[in-house]
């Protein structure tokens, strides 16, 4: 006997699902533990305007809230006392390279500077005659100074410990709202303004102004230097550029996925397990539509996004690659927490540190051991292991059982039950290959006779099955003419689908007149 295959309906182009990436895979591990609201009443509104990672472990962050600053523990994100040193509204916030201390700038236009164990305020920089939006240090080993920006258009340069202003950095013709420092130079900064230019300044050369001006065309919320320190990305209006600064300035890239103003975004890394992965830099960037959307800026592609409820003011990620953080517009802090291999290496050892001192060292099975050999199927493989799975068993349906008993009958009936038209319609393709559909219309008793009439009168106008089912309409009506007289039931499937086949005609009829009428119209137009 030939060996036989399960029926299958025709292939339909259907909608298709993508699946997700190693990628997107990696971005949706960070799972959101709780909400946390800054705001001591949840009637009050204080946006989230500004977050920093502190560039030591174990990573504490700070936000800017209302007028003051919280801390939380980079380890169980819990949150510090908060400092309130401030006489009106935290607008950015800004930690030291090691960590102890952190600057803040507020509405007034002054500048403080905390330090982080005590929450002490150890200096104030006064200078800027509005609101000090911008406040950044230097990356790498200067500890000394600072940089600040602020709505009256200045750039200031700072020597904190003398708490004197160095140099103001002239240009921007407005607002001055976000800037960063290079990665490769504590001279070098950069800073965006609402006059849509972003200029970027070199401390040794402040006498002749900025070194570099970038026009984005749009009010710029954001800017970051990437880790090369020849790019920069910019985010305002509704897209984010990618700049090539030892390129003369080139745009290489913008990016416009966002359907609102991108308020900011940070740079992100895949993980941090090798240093092939820790390469691997993406920026983050969050909108006031709700979305934050993640840019492969080698590839110049979006490779994931992620909705939120609430329009979305901040984002940051910590420098170990566990922590995502993005604020919103009415207090809410989404945290992303991930567990990397690291963690689960060390509470691997930990856990087998502790079977070692009760005497059964359950971590480790070498093939030496009998019970190596005796483990449950819920066990999982090591590195090490090939893993073989067991083929699925395929679900045969009831119809292609009885097709390949060759019981035609049965299989078309089952079918009919079955309710589904693309495997009535197959099974009825099978058994006109075998050339048994109409003995098997002419076997059917009454009560399934009535089935396959209801069946055709539902799905024969269908334009996918109308060709097969309506010459099978007329097939049955021919055969089985005394049965369907006979019986009221039948004779109501038939009228049933006379009206339906005499409708689908006058639709038809009306398709035809109109095309007769564009058909002329569209000659027309096609000679102009």
């Amino acid at each position: 006997m030939a060996e036989s295959f399960p029926v299958k309906p025709k292939v339909r182009p259907t909608s298709s699902k993508n699946t997700p990436t190693p990628e997107s895979k990696y971005w949706r591990s960070f799972k959101i533990p709780k909400d946390i609201s800054t705001t001591p009443s949840k009637s009050l509104i204080y946006p989230i305007n500004s977050i920093s990672f502190s560039p030591v472990a174990p990573h504490d962050f700070a936000v800017t809230h209302s007028a003051s600053v919280t801390i939380f523990s980079g380890q169980n994100l819990e949150p510090k006392p908060t400092i309130s040193y401030f006489s009106d509204a935290a607008t950015s916030v800004s930690f030291r390279c090691d960590g102890k201390l952190l600057a803040a700038g507020d509405l007034t236009g002054a500048v403080h500077v905390f330090d982080v164990k005590s929450r002490n305020q150890l200096r104030l920089l006064k200078g800027h005659s509005a609101a000090a939006r911008l406040v950044c240090y230097p990356r790498a080993a200067d500890k000394f100074h600072l940089l600040s920006g602020g709505d009256d258009s200045v750039v200031k340069y700072w020597d904190v410990t003398s708490e004197k202003c160095l140099f103001d950095l002239l240009g921007h013709k407005d607002y001055v709202r976000c800037g960063d420092a290079s990665p490769v130079s504590d001279d070098m900064f950069v800073s965006g303004s609402y006059d849509h230019r972003v200029r970027i300044w070199d401390v040794r050369v402040s006498n002749s102004g900025s070194v570099m001006e970038l026009n984005h065309e749009k009010p710029v919320e954001s800017v970051i230097y990437l880790p090369s320190g020849a790019l920069i990305a910019t985010a305002g209006g509704n897209f984010v550029k990618i700049w090539d600064v030892l390129g003369g300035g080139k745009l290489l890239y913008s990016m416009e996925s966002h359907n609102k103003t991108v308020t900011s975004i940070c740079l992100g890394k895949i993980g941090k397990e090798t240093v092939e992965e820790a390469e691997q830099h993406r920026i983050l960037s969050v909108s006031l539509d709700g979305y934050m959307k993640v840019f492969d800026y080698a590839k110049f592609k979006i490779v994931h996004s992620m909705r939120f409820p609430n329009p979305l003011l901040s984002v940051g990620f910590s420098p170990d690659c566990s922590t995502r953080l993005i604020g919103t517009s009415n207090g809410i802090i989404y945290m992303g927490r991930r567990k990397g291999k690291v963690e689960n290496e060390q509470l691997g050892d930990l856990l087998g540190s502790e079977a070692a001192d009760d005497g059964q060292n359950r971590r480790i099975l070498r093939p030496s051991y009998f019970r190596y050999f005796h483990r449950g199927q819920n066990e999982k493989p090591s590195e090490g292991d090939f893993v073989i799975k067991r083929l699925k068993k395929v679900k045969v349906a009831e119809h292609d059982k009885l097709l390949k008993k060759f019981r035609h009958k049965e299989s078309l009936v089952a079918a009919l039950n079955g309710k589904n038209p693309e495997n009535v319609v197959a099974v009825m393709e099978e058994l006109i290959a075998r050339k048994k559909l109409l003995k098997c219309v002419a076997n059917l008793d009454i009560d399934e006779l009535g089935l396959l009439l209801g069946f055709l009168q539902k799905y024969s106008t269908m334009p996918r099955h109308g060709r097969l089912l309506m010459r099978l309409a007329n097939k049955v009506v021919e055969s089985r003419a005394e049965d369907i007289r006979s019986s009221e039931q039948l004779r109501v499937h038939i009228r049933n689908l006379k009206r339906d086949v005499e409708e689908e005609l006058r639709i038809q009829q009306s398709l035809l007149e109109i095309q007769g009428i564009i058909s002329p119209m569209l000659k027309v137009t096609a000679k102009r």
